[in-house]
């Protein structure tokens, strides 16, 4: 089967795309220029808002140059996080306008923040169409450049839910990228395999039966696009566990109806699956061939797979590099994409995001400096190869000077405009007693470790606790009849690896300043379970943030219940109960 050269679209994309492209071009051949007409338009919009008259909007505008401008910025702009901000978003809620931005905004993006309430990000038109739309131009047009084929067949694009709710004045929240699935052209959007909607399924183990029996069907899927990689492992994980069961409904047309959706969205989504017989019959081929059928297997004709491929992804994304044809999948980090902003994306085979400068205006700090009350603030073109940064950008959405919290590590550059690439949250660092232990030095240390004793893991965790001064390492061993004695034993050797890595903790370890590190084993799909009970407290998968070195109690609670010696305890405990139960039975029976 061949892939029909999409003519149209990649016409349209070329002209429409091709003209962002040259702009990005042209902006970041002189960054320092950008970064000041982008901080003078993103001003002048909002110099009349309640926010800008508290902070001399105008009065920053009159600076005669960049330098002066920056400086009046950073004097008269305190740097964010969102609770700074919140009450100002809070006045957008329930209807106020003018405020951060002039107007109200489109739309907000929900997701988790560092209090019990969520985050709500305002997105204002102009950033919906002019930022987002125009970077998205860009990047179809560099899909069609490396795989040209890529529109010749069928798109399967895991996005967020489109529509969460509406803010007490009735603007609508959810997911940007899944109201930008929903809004886009007829052209492409008949491509997909799936509606915007199919993200409202309630369910998730049914939502992610929806979504892969829709992708399944056909053979000629192109684009397999997500965030997350931990989603496409578990994407692959309901394929295998339900293969049967969804060639079947390939070949009856059908979503089976032990699946939970809802009637009106089921009627929906059955306008997407017919009868195909033909299919069906070579899926069998395939299982009957391979024992365990893997996307390179069911979608051959698959041009381009994006996920993010930076930080603590690389742990899941390395689970599934056997499953997928990469002398013919074209595999592209998906960029440094968060709620908050389209901070910038992956243009070619590296993991290095190119900024946008002509939409965005950004500061950095460098990263031996974050502890210290006086930052000094770098700009755009002051970057230097090799260094790690503190990322803040301020967007025409209406978040200034904001705190990304996000430790970046800059790479090559785009005509004269330095790349960056994710290295981990900031709070991935844990610092109990100046140890600053990093997020990345804990995983190679548990590499490291596993190459060395041969004791090999599916997930781990680590959390500090501190008023114990010591760190417990959660693991879920490949083989799940380790031993706690071996357990331990791989905790000490992790434990060894630190030490060498992160001179601060080996000097504190051997002041015994850091206690010894305890090992806990977890059950099988650890993770999978954890998640699964977040989702299900309210946190929504697409934007689901997780690190493997935390000092965070409440999510530790929810490892230490799925630790294997607490899963057997509760079980022998159930059994135990039952068996109370019955003997009381029988007792009653007896005394009637």
């Amino acid at each position: 089967m061949k892939l029909p050269f999409p003519l149209f679209i990649n016409t349209i994309i070329g002209i429409i795309g091709g003209w962002q492209t040259r702009r990005l071009r042209k902006a970041s051949r002189h960054p320092r220029y950008s970064a000041e007409r982008t901080l003078r338009h993103i001003l002048t919009l909002s110099k009349d808002t309640v926010y800008g008259k508290e902070h001399h909007f105008e009065e920053i505008l009159n600076a005669q140059n960049d330098r002066e401008l920056f400086s009046l910025y950073r004097h008269f702009v305190p740097v964010n996080d969102y609770e700074a901000l919140r009450p100002y978003v809070e006045r957008h809620k329930n209807g106020e306008y003018n405020v951060l931005f002039s107007g109200k905004p489109d739309m907000y993006a929900t997701t988790s923040g560092t209090t019990s309430e969520p985050k709500w990000i305002p997105m204002t038109h102009k950033y919906l169409k002019d930022v987002y739309g125009k970077m998205s131009h860009v990047w179809l047009w560099n899909f069609i450049k490396k795989r040209p084929f890529i529109f010749g067949g069928k798109i399967l694009p895991i996005v967020g839910k489109e529509c969460e709710g509406y803010a007490p004045d009735g603007t609508l929240y959810g997911s940007v990228s899944g109201v930008l699935v929903r809004d886009i052209p007829n052209f492409i959007k008949r491509h997909y395999v799936a509606p915007a909607s199919v993200m409202s399924i309630d369910d998730y183990a049914a939502r992610n039966y929806t979504l892969m029996l829709l992708g399944l069907q056909h053979r000629d899927l192109t684009l397999f696009a997500t965030a997350n990689p931990s989603t496409i492992l578990e994407l692959l994980h309901t394929v295998e566990e339900h293969y049967d069961e969804m060639v079947m409904d390939i070949e009856n047309g059908y979503i089976s109806t032990k699946i939970d959706i809802a009637p009106e969205l089921r009627e929906e989504l059955n306008k997407y699956i017919k009868p195909r017989p033909k299919r069906a019959n070579e899926l069998r081929q395939l299982k009957e061939k391979y024992g365990k059928v893997l996307p390179k297997h069911y979608w051959p004709l698959l041009q381009y797979l994006s996920t993010w491929k930076c930080g603590n992804t690389s742990i899941y994304m390395e689970k599934y590099m056997d499953a997928f044809d990469f002398k013919q999948t074209y595999y592209q980090e998906l960029g440094y994409i968060a709620t908050e902003c389209r901070f910038g994306f992956s243009l070619d085979h590296t993991n290095e995001s190119v900024l946008f400068p002509h939409f965005h205006y950004y500061e950095f700090v460098e990263e031996h400096e974050l502890d210290k009350p006086n930052k000094h603030f770098l700009q755009i073109d002051e970057l230097e190869k090799g260094h790690r940064y503190c990322a803040y950008v301020t967007t025409f959405s209406g978040l200034f000077r904001y705190n990304m919290n996000d430790l970046i590590e800059v790479g090559g550059r785009y005509e004269e405009t330095p790349t960056i690439h994710m290295i981990s949250k900031v709070n991935g660092i844990v610092s109990m007693t100046g140890e600053k232990l990093c997020e990345n030095q804990f995983m190679q240390a548990v590499k490291e470790s596993e190459e060395q004793s041969g004791i090999l893991t599916n997930f781990y965790v680590g959390f500090a606790d501190v008023k114990e001064s010591t760190y417990h390492f959660y693991f879920e061993f490949k083989d799940q009849e380790t031993s706690q004695e071996t357990a331990d034993e791989f905790a000490k050797i992790v434990d060894r690896h630190l030490q060498e890595i992160n001179m601060e903790y080996g000097s504190k370890r051997a002041s015994f300043r850091i206690h010894e590190p305890v090992a806990h084993r977890l059950i099988k799909n650890a993770y999978n379970r954890f998640k699964t009970r977040c989702l299900s407290e309210g946190f929504r998968d697409g934007q689901f943030k997780f690190n493997l070195l935390m000092q965070d109690p409440s999510r530790q609670v929810k490892f230490d219940s799925l630790m294997l010696d607490h899963y057997i305890a509760n079980v022998h405990a159930g059994l135990r109960q039952i068996k109370y139960d019955i003997q009381e039975r029988r007792e009653n029976r007896r005394k009637k």
